[in-house]
């Protein structure tokens, strides 16, 4: 299972600062995500998200069992 972590809205959506989830794509994660907290239906599309830390754009894109993958929501800062 891939170790989802959330920061800032997209824990604040969660409700949680990680969790497991059996996903094998980043299109089958987020379907699984929305499914288990309906609170990130809006978020999830304004996120990028990490898989292994490298920046997944396509919901085709490969999320391994021990793969570590951070939702992270635009922010601001300086």
């Amino acid at each position: 299972m891939a170790t989802v972590r959330y920061f800032a809205g997209a824990r604040e959506a969660a409700g949680v600062e990680s969790e497991s989830v059996a996903a094998t794509t980043v299109g089958a994660l987020h379907a699984a995500l929305v499914s288990r907290h309906p609170a990130l239906t809006d978020v999830l599309p304004r996120c990028s998200l990490l898989v292994g830390g490298v920046r997944a754009s396509d919901d085709a894109a490969p999320v391994g069992a021990d793969e570590t993958v951070d939702v992270l929501p635009p922010f601001a800062g300086g």
